[in-house]
């Protein structure tokens, strides 16, 4: 019996209200693995109802209001199946992993690996203040003065575009992908937190110049899961082309923030696919 698209909405008091935070939104990478004897097993028309039901799962996720899912086809055999699931509100993602878990059927497909996060604001971001000083200083622009104003205002506006982008996101539809979770190392001596604010500030600003020497080339988002799953951050990138990946993943461990306080777990990458050539690509049509 197939898994339906929709579950019936739980009259208790644990789903009288949603579960929305006040910042940012719920974000989960699953990967599967399938079962390919089990699946050959199966009668032809049992496999197109499966297949039909997984279409049909996907696209209601797809439509439900604030709800990206991006889907994989992963590379290597560590994993065959991948999704990328960002949606507001946490009884919907809780939800809709369930229902793609078991859009195959309860026996087709079996969680390799999973990682729960959410998106975040840098605290490293120059403030409205520091601007102020930094133009009156290199621009040498007088407080109060029209160009003053408009530099500020502009400031501004591209402040809130950033702020957005990173705890909104519109995710790309590039095929690469790429994802690793990572974090920042505590040890004697080289320990992160160790370090005062200004110091951390500095060594990710190094971090984020080497990221901006591939705009137009990656498109990355982290997310943060400090408190959520086993590393500090997730590292989503996206690439048109795969060496692209490679090159800034090798550049920035020469920063100083990665070679003396970076952790990194595994690094899982896919092929971002239509939804039509999905099960096709993991040999499911």
């Amino acid at each position: 019996m197939l898994i339906p698209t929709s579950f019936p909405t739980s009259n208790g008091p644990a789903e009288s209200k949603p579960l929305i935070s006040e910042e940012g939104w719920v974000v989960q990478h699953l990967f599967f693995n399938i079962d390919h004897g089990y699946w050959a097993a199966l009668l032809p028309e049992e496999r197109q109802e499966r297949r039909e039901n997984f279409t049909r799962t996907i696209e209601a996720i797809r439509k439900h209001p604030g709800t990206q899912l991006l889907a994989f086809a992963m590379v290597s055999p560590k994993t065959e199946l991948g999704f990328m699931l960002l949606t507001p509100d946490l009884h919907d993602s809780q939800r809709f992993e369930k229902q793609i878990s078991l859009s195959l059927g309860p026996d087709a497909l079996t969680p390799a690996y999973s990682y729960l996060s959410m998106t975040e604001w840098t605290e490293y971001s120059q403030s409205e203040d520091e601007f102020k000083t930094q133009i009156e200083k290199a621009e040498n622009l007088a407080p109060g003065t029209e160009a003053f104003d408009k530099r500020v205002a502009e400031w501004k506006t591209h402040m809130t575009k950033y702020f957005n982008d990173r705890l909104y996101p519109n995710m790309p539809d590039w095929q690469v992908f790429c994802f690793y979770p990572m974090s920042k190392r505590r040890n004697v001596g080289a320990n992160w937190y160790a370090n005062d604010f200004a110091k951390r500030r500095e060594l990710m600003g190094g971090h984020a110049k080497t990221g901006r020497k591939y705009a137009g080339k990656v498109r990355q988002l982290i997310s943060g899961s400090t408190g959520l799953d086993s590393h500090e951050w997730g590292v989503t990138l996206f690439a048109h082309d795969m060496v692209q990946i490679k090159n800034i993943v090798y550049e920035m461990r020469f920063d100083e923030v990665t070679t003396q306080y970076g952790e990194f777990g595994d690094f899982y990458i896919g092929i971002q696919t239509p939804t039509n050539e999905l099960l096709q690509r993991v040999m499911l049509a």
